[in-house]
């Protein structure tokens, strides 16, 4: 390990594995993935953004080590995750001749590593894989935590599995490369880990978040660091949702029925749902006097500084309703006996999980909402 490199460590046993971060990772890809593979057979997917930018580096950095590449790139976007496009990939991958020692890998950001993620859980009833996320988004949430899954008709991640990677390699040199709106939508997920559970880590956020997306490298490093900590450390505890982790779903029920409405093709990306919902989450509490009117604006003001998307404004959103917004949540993953569980809030840091949100509560806040969103 160098002083430019950190490793953290996800204890699941058996399947445990290490997240090295750090600049200029992806050049010593090799000696990383060299003891993890089983045979000495890759297949790196990627996509049509990420690849002309790192395929050919990984490939040689692989090969240099002796270790036989093939590869699949993908078009880019949330609609790729989808059943055609899974059929795609496992079809191509498999007229590789590929054998069960073979490993995957998942370069790109988080459709990628999902979708990859989803294939080696499903290929041969399950091979290895390893993610090299390339976005900020995918750096500190869906890379870490075995998360795999695509798209359904109805509803976002309906279809997937808990598979974990044997290894997530963080190259922070690749958000050099990200657009300004992919790495403020990654943002969304640094700041909710502060949201959740550590409000000195808000407010360190609170301090720096300027000077980190403006492209300081080492708070950059910092930030992700202690949000794949921190998920790493509920998924060691949790790592299939019967509980804690859920918490890690702050903004997300709202977030994914926005997404629901407004489609997958990349008029409102992931964390830019995240970000509105985590804004909708607080909002609500306040209504129902579960946290304080402070707190609520506070995190609104927050995001809307470093030009996120903290409203409805700008969305398809004229004909929307209550009632479709709850229909669905509804579809939600998090859905127990008929009710949605819901991450809520009593202050910035303290966040808890509730199965008993009144249908009422939920639809007057929504109603507001959108009547504030056509005023």
């Amino acid at each position: 390990m160098t002083e430019t490199e950190n490793i953290l460590h996800v204890d699941l046993g058996e399947r445990s594995y290490d997240i090295p971060v750090g600049a200029g990772l992806l050049e010593k890809a090799g000696p990383y993935f060299k003891p993890l593979l089983k045979n000495n057979q890759v297949v790196i997917v990627t996509d049509e953004n990420v690849g002309p930018i790192y395929l050919d580096r990984l490939t040689r950095v692989l090969e240099g080590e002796g270790i036989i590449c093939k590869s699949v790139t993908l078009p880019a976007g949330e609609a790729t995750k989808s059943i055609s496009n899974f059929e795609i990939l496992v079809e191509k991958i498999l007229s590789f001749g590929i054998e069960r020692g073979t490993t995957l890998v998942a370069l790109g950001g988080g459709v990628i590593g999902d979708l990859t993620g989803f294939a080696a859980a499903s290929l041969l009833r399950g091979i290895d894989f390893i993610q090299v996320p390339t976005t900020l988004l995918s750096q500190v949430d869906s890379s870490v935590g075995g998360k795999t899954g695509i798209n359904a008709k109805a509803g976002k991640n309906l279809i997937g599995a808990f598979h974990q990677p044997r290894l997530v390699l963080i190259d922070t040199e690749s958000l050099n490369t990200l657009p300004k709106r992919e790495l403020l939508a990654g943002y969304a997920e640094v700041v909710k880990y502060g949201l959740i559970g550590d409000v000195a880590f808000f407010n360190w956020l609170e301090e720096k978040g300027e000077d980190l997306i403006n492209g300081d490298q080492a708070l950059r490093a910092e930030a992700i660091l202690k949000s794949c900590a921190a998920k790493a450390d509920v998924v060691a505890q949790d790592e299939k949702e019967g509980g804690v982790r859920a918490l890690l779903n702050l903004g997300h029920t709202f977030g994914h029925a926005l997404e629901k409405e407004c489609g997958y093709d990349g008029d409102l990306l992931h964390g830019e749902a995240v970000s509105i919902g985590m804004v909708m989450a607080y909002e609500f509490c306040a209504q129902q006097g579960l946290c304080s009117q402070e707190d609520s604006l506070r995190v609104k003001r927050y995001l809307q500084r470093l030009d996120m998307p903290v409203d409805l404004s700008g969305l398809p959103c004229q004909d929307w309703t209550a009632d479709l917004l709850m229909k669905h949540m509804m579809k939600d993953k998090k859905v127990k006996d008929g009710k949605v569980t819901f991450v809520l809030v009593r202050a910035i840091g303290d966040a808890y999980l509730d199965r008993n949100v009144e249908d009422g509560d939920l639809k007057r806040y929504l109603d507001d909402l959108l009547t504030r969103s056509k005023a």
